[in-house]
């Protein structure tokens, strides 16, 4: 293929074996109405050193030192990868990497679609951050749980509960077997439900729950907010015997929740990925989950909601499992950062999760619990029962023959594989269905 060069050099580098010690390796899926090859140069250049034209500022060895390489390009495929020099990036300085490789160049009118599929650092490049402060072990660590799946849930309805409301509802799922109680991606400090009386007033109950079960607990509440309000907030959590901070990573951004990690408050950070959507459905364009993971890891956040393969924010099993082993596998000194298993869960379903995201995983429910036949402690037992079930191999239905509360959910959800795996509430919730 004639590549029309408009350009005196090229990034073309088809074939060359890069150094992946010295690089961060882009992977891109690129749509345009020009050559595939015209097009990689284009955004090669705009996001390393180059422009539109020719500039009399370059230089040879800007260019050789600094330019971005284009080393695979498939036409059939739409795939272009782009390895970028180390040098071209500031340490600890996530909001430049973005800037770099997922700046202007979504905004380049050659391009019709354009997706960062992954991101590959070098270990020079990892090292340059803090990462996780308690990881895998050190979450199994705070709750003295062992090594099973550990069980979630998220305070339902999202917002509207007063402070005393939220705390019952949340001793009510701890007493029920639940470990970690969070708080939806929305309640921050409305004024229905101010942020330190719900804090005070939760971690209370979460006392409560530890001296009614003997079993430690955490409550996970959503401090984001802006940076400086931010801090004011998880030193209040902190000074209440607060055991974990939430944050919303995008809409917060990866340069709060690094300085939230650095500032080594001695509490686990939970990180939910509201909005993460506007960048990853669309599996043309935008910014795939797996880098987005990696750079939460990078940024220091511990515990990652990261897709279920079941349930109403279904990932496909291959992309889930991609993004959960990036989060658990060995990445030099990086702390690991547990999956977190999350959306239209209910207890029928919680054999399955656990099959498909295996047991280094925190298993959040939220409807699933709180819209129980008999409330929100039933809807905790019938979920603990559903993990007890899964652990001992014993089919749900089977194990609910002895257990009350999993019979009822049952009766109500089904379970996975089943005629009701997708009940009524759900396909209207998702598709937007009516019934006749």
């Amino acid at each position: 293929m004639k590549l029309k060069m408009t350009r005196q050099r090229s990034y073309l580098h088809l074939g060359e074996n890069i150094d992946a010690s010295k690089f961060v390796i882009v992977d891109f899926y690129v749509e345009s109405d020009k050559d595939i090859l015209e097009t990689a140069e284009a955004l090669a250049a705009e996001s390393s050193i180059g422009t539109w034209t020719d500039v009399q500022t370059m230089n040879s060895d800007v260019f050789s030192t600094l330019a971005a390489r284009i080393f695979y390009a498939n036409a059939d495929e739409n795939i272009v990868k782009i390895a970028y020099p180390l040098e071209l990036f500031e340490g600890e300085n996530l909001a430049q990497l973005f800037s770099d490789v997922a700046g202007n160049v979504f905004g380049m009118k050659e391009i019709n679609n354009l997706r960062v599929r992954d991101i590959r650092f070098p270990e020079a490049y990892v090292r340059m951050f803090e990462g996780p402060a308690f990881g895998i072990e050190g979450i199994r660590s705070v709750l003295e749980a062992g090594d099973r799946p550990l069980l979630g849930t998220i305070i339902k309805p999202k917002v509207g509960l007063s402070a005393d409301e939220h705390a019952k509802v949340a001793y009510e799922a701890w007493v029920g077997g639940v470990d970690i109680v969070k708080d939806d991606e929305n309640l921050t400090n409305q004024s229905f439900n101010p942020f330190e009386e719900r804090v005070v007033k939760t971690i209370i109950a979460r006392k409560k729950a530890e001296d009614a079960t003997g079993k430690r607990k955490v409550y996970a509440p959503n401090i984001s907010a802006p940076v400086s309000e931010m801090m004011d907030r998880a030193e209040f959590v902190k000074v209440q015997g607060g055991r974990v901070l939430m944050l919303d990573i995008l809409t917060v951004g990866f340069s709060a929740v690094q300085h939230i990690r650095a500032q080594n408050f001695g509490m686990i950070l939970h990180g939910h990925r509201a909005m993460h959507g506007a960048f990853t459905n669309n599996t043309k364009h935008g910014i795939a989950m797996l880098p987005i993971a990696k750079i939460a890891r990078l940024a220091g956040i511990d515990q990652l909601h990261t897709g279920t393969v079941v349930g109403k924010m279904e990932g496909d099993e291959e992309t889930v499992d991609e993004i959960n082993d990036a989060m658990r596998k060995k990445w030099f000194d990086v702390k690991r950062t547990m999956p977190i298993a999350s959306g239209g869960v209910h207890p029928g379903l919680i054999p399955e999760v656990i099959k498909r995201v295996e047991g280094e995983v925190i298993i959040n429910l939220g409807g699933g619990i709180h819209g129980h036949p008999d409330g929100t402690q039933s809807g905790a037992k019938a979920a603990f029962q559903a993990l007890e079930a899964a652990m001992e191999d014993v089919p749900l239905r089977e194990y609910a023959k002895d257990h009350k509360e999993l019979a009822k959910a049952i009766e109500k959800w089904g379970v996975y594989g089943d005629s009701r795996e997708m009940t009524k509430e759900l396909v209207t919730y998702k598709y937007g269905l009516k019934e006749k």
